[in-house]
């Protein structure tokens, strides 16, 4: 079990490796030039917003525990961190979606793997970007859905001490979901079978969106982190989520 965090963080790596393989790396210059936009866009708004949103998270001391302060400072930090870069993937993403999905199509390929059906060009993408679209949305509501709690506990006292934890390993678990969608999409499986072969495989799936979302928090590697990702989840499809 111990080992399957590292399987799954290795998918990642290895993606990277890929978007310069031949007949993938064409397809990664779109993601990764709407990635590096809405990526700018969001450093932007940490450079303005970043210190009140930490100071309206941040608990009440008594002045006992005033020595405290720092130290709450960078947990509410990490925390106001993970859901700006998290929000931010997910606009970016949602954008981005047609895309992925082809780019997911030519990492399978290019692995020698069963094609998807779909078998679109770039014309096709663009296309059928609507329904794109609205696959992103309904991973959207999905997110919503425990999101609000999750966020509703950073204003709880006691409780605030662990949302930035939870958040961490929600946000872990959406990426795997939000990423490994464009290859199990591609086959048409719906989000509730994805969600299901994920699960069965959880402690990989974890190592998978935990290395991501440590990536999507790093500088310069969070412009690569889109491409990246979209290859490693179909790495991750072919030698695991198939079978699952």
């Amino acid at each position: 079990m111990l080992s399957q965090p590292l399987i799954g963080a290795g998918y990642l790596i290895r993606g990277l490796k890929l978007l310069t393989a031949h007949g993938v790396k064409r397809f990664v210059a779109i993601p990764l030039l709407i990635n590096v936009l809405v990526f700018s866009l969001l450093f932007w708004v940490l450079a303005g917003q970043f210190g009140a949103l930490i100071d309206a998270w941040l608990p009440t001391l008594p002045d006992w525990l005033a020595w405290l302060y720092w130290l709450l400072w960078l947990v509410f930090g990490l925390a106001a961190a993970l859901v700006l870069f998290f929000s931010f993937t997910i606009v970016a993403n949602l954008i981005a979606a047609p895309f992925n999905g082809l780019l997911a199509e030519a990492v399978e390929c290019h692995l020698g793997g069963e094609a998807p059906p779909s078998g679109e060009s770039l014309a096709g993408a663009i296309k059928n970007a609507p329904a794109a679209i609205m696959d992103e949305l309904r991973k959207l509501g999905y997110y919503v859905v425990w999101a609000i709690p999750l966020l509703i506990l950073f204003w709880i006292p006691v409780a605030n001490l662990f949302a930035p934890f939870l958040w961490a390993l929600f946000s872990a678990w959406m990426l795997a979901v939000e990423y490994t969608d464009y290859p199990m999409g591609n086959h048409g499986l719906k989000a509730a079978e994805q969600r299901r072969r994920l699960r069965s495989v959880r402690f990989t799936s974890l190592g998978f969106g935990g290395l991501t979302l440590v990536a999507t928090m790093t500088p310069i590697l969070n412009f690569l982190v889109m491409p990246t990702a979209v290859a490693g989840a179909s790495l991750f499809w072919s030698e695991r989520l198939k079978q699952a």
